[in-house]
């Protein structure tokens, strides 16, 4: 017999995203680390080496690695202990089981949360690397170290701020999924296009401007080389390493070299204590003269400013007084306004871009929410117009629209054949109803037509009787009106008999007009209950079945609407009560009829078994019978939207298993 495995390590979803992002903000800094220095053209020699440590105290990888380190714990402490904290508690309780927080409540955060720290980490480190470097972007002298720094930064994390979006988001489908069952949640919906303006727009001006960054870059290599070979070849042509100057000399020979920037180009001469003179009486820097001193004559006197600083210079030993000098020119590569206009052909660039990126977007958000829109129109309006849309592309939004056009025809069809099957459900329940209706009525009509029958016998035997005493001396005045007068008595007798007729003539006549008749008629509450008198009198006889009637109004009140349709209604509910007594004879049914303030409500109470648990609880809702084959269900519902559509009333119940049930019909007067 096979053991099951315990699991010894389970990662809940919101370690998984932690840990992806952990995983691709290390992939994307460990793929920066080589290139970085090289974009930002840091001075060979100074990278890992002692130099830099003696110069800043941290080399170039421990100071990335600590920075990596400190901002991989900062967001990781973040996502665990703020943005994900209540998904972490909910997933620790028991996940869809927990009752820490709703459902809905977890739905919305998991929706939101991915969106939230992909902004996090774009605006903390733009605000963080603005703040600390200090970017004098609006300044015309631009210094493009901070900025270029700045830049690679951002981009980097911009970038993983988008694989971490993506990878968040299908992690917490997980979750999504298993809490989908409920479909009740009320979710803020972003629109499709600033959800794609809100991913591609940051991602978009990141790889701009590192595109912007590493093209300036190998343009400020490239021409920084050439000036470096300019003025090599100028000194080299000036000075001769094995004669010896004076130091007016050497002034003179470098005023005499033409600059390829007049106003920043420095010349400088150090002499053999290392005392430096420059042409402009500026000092240089510390970085400039240490790289002087030691790395210079490795890299053939070629000088470095600092790092990702864009001034360099050149150097040459030369011989003054028979003592070693060194002369040399400092020189900017690219003036401020360089960068400047770069920025400004960027910004845009990214304007256009930008534009074009929005108006894409929400046209393919509309053709979308045209999908939508026809689709919520189905689901809101009982009468949808089925309107094709229009095909306006050959991708899937294409394929989409055509499959939507087929579903709009596909519901059409079927929303005719339903309506057709409905149409015929209630033509079958009324046929049925009007046929148990004539079977009681042809016995109600048997009795007058017997009676009228005996009293056209009775009249005719009066008649002759009456023709032979004509000529009789004997029949006297009085005998003569003896006659006239039971004549009359039959005719009574016909007359009742006959009014009578007529009126189960009307009631059988209204009960077969069609159900849909909406005519607004007004009649008695006298004229109603004579009504349900008349078409349940041999339903009732049948089953032995007493109706006792309480009439709590006046018999003359006035009741808005078509008497027909009511009367139905409570013969319905009556046929009910006579068989849940399911045979059983010699049982009574209620019918009240009461008024309280501008409210009629007619109770049709029986004392039978009561209806079960399952039925009271879709009673009403849909078609239901505890008739089984017998029954189609269509009575009760269609009495609760006779008396909702018809009179703006409605139809309430009691039940109690053993005890009976109370249907209460409330009509506003």
């Amino acid at each position: 017999m096979q053991k099951k495995k315990k699991k010894i390590f389970h990662l809940y979803t919101y370690q998984k995203v932690i840990i992806s992002y952990f995983i691709t903000f290390s992939i994307c800094v460990w793929i920066l680390h080589p290139i970085m220095h090289k974009i930002l053209n840091y001075p060979p020699g100074t990278v890992d080496t002692q130099f830099q440590v003696e110069y800043g105290g941290l080399t170039y990888t421990q100071q990335f690695l600590l920075l990596y380190v400190f901002i991989t714990a900062l967001f990781i402490l973040y996502q665990r202990f703020f943005l994900f904290k209540k998904i972490a508690n909910w997933e620790r309780t028991g996940g869809v089981n927990s009752k820490l927080y709703s459902l809905n409540e977890i739905r919305n955060t998991l929706l939101t949360a991915p969106t939230k720290f992909y902004l996090l980490q774009i605006i903390i480190p733009f605000i963080a690397i603005t703040i600390g470097l200090g970017m004098p972007v609006v300044k015309h002298e631009i210094e493009s170290s901070g900025f270029t720094v700045a830049i690679l930064w951002i981009s980097i994390f911009t970038f993983n701020a988008t694989i971490s979006y993506v990878f968040s988001r299908n992690l917490f489908k997980e979750i999504l999924f298993k809490i989908f069952k409920e479909n009740k949640l009320d979710t803020k919906h972003m629109k499709l296009s600033n959800d794609m303006m809100l991913i591609l727009l940051p991602l978009l001006i990141a790889g701009l401007f590192f595109i912007v960054i590493v093209s300036y870059s190998r343009l400020v290599n490239a021409r920084g080389y050439d000036i470096y070979k300019y003025y090599k070849n100028e000194l080299s042509y000036v000075f001769d390493e094995n004669i010896s100057y004076s130091e007016d000399e050497v002034w003179q020979k470098l005023s005499n070299i033409e600059l390829f920037n007049e106003k920043l180009d420095t010349f400088f001469v150090i002499d053999a204590d290392k005392n430096i003179t420059t042409s402009n009486n500026e000092p240089l820097t510390d970085f400039f003269k240490k790289y002087i001193f030691e790395l210079s004559d490795q890299y053939d006197g070629r000088v470095y400013e600092h790092y990702a600083v864009n001034t360099q210079g050149y150097v040459k030993h030369i011989t003054v007084d028979n003592k070693d000098y060194l002369i040399g020119i400092h020189f900017p590569i690219t003036g401020g306004d360089a960068l400047l206009y770069i920025i400004c052909s960027f910004i845009v660039l990214f304007g256009i871009i930008s534009f074009l990126l929005w108006y894409y977007s929400t046209s393919l958000a509309n053709q979308i929410k045209m999908i939508v829109n026809g689709l919520n129109e189905i689901n809101t309006k009982n009468n949808a117009d089925f309107k094709k849309l229009p095909i306006t592309s050959n991708d899937e939004l294409g394929e989409l629209t055509v499959e939507f056009n087929k579903i709009q025809d596909l519901t059409r069809k079927n929303i005719e054949q339903i309506h057709y099957n409905q149409e015929t459900l209630m033509e079958k329940e009324r046929l049925a109803s009007l046929g148990q209706l004539i079977g009681g009525i042809a016995h109600n009509l048997k009795t007058p037509i017997m009676s009228i029958s005996g009293a056209a016998e009775g009249l005719t035997d009066l008649v002759k009787e009456y023709d032979s005493s004509i000529d009789d001396p004997e029949v006297t005045s009085q005998d003569h009106h003896n006659i006239a007068k039971d004549m009359n008595g039959w005719i009574d007798k016909i007359k009742t008999h006959t009014e009578y007729m007529s009126d189960i003539i009307t009631a059988v006549k209204g009960q077969a007009v069609n159900l849909t008749n909406e005519d607004d008629v007004s009649f008695t509450i006298g004229e109603l209950l004579k009504r349900v008198d008349i078409l349940m009198k041999h339903e009732l006889k049948n089953a032995i079945i007493y109706l006792n009637i309480s009439l709590k109004t006046e018999e003359n009140l006035i009741v808005h609407g078509d008497v027909n349709s009511l009367v139905q209604v409570i013969n319905n509910m009556i046929s009910n009560s006579i068989q849940a007594y399911d045979g059983k004879p010699n049982q009574n049914i209620d019918l009240i009829v009461e008024k309280k303030n501008n409210i009629l409500n007619i109770l049709i109470r029986d004392y039978g078994p009561g209806l079960p648990k399952k039925v009271k609880e879709k009673l009403f809702k849909e078609m239901i019978t505890t008739k089984g084959k017998n029954g189609t269900g269509l009575g009760l519902y269609m009495s609760y939207s006779t008396i909702r559509a018809h009179f703006n009333g409605n139809i309430s119940f009691e039940s109690e298993e053993g005890i009976g049930t109370t249907f209460t019909i409330t009509l506003p007067l």
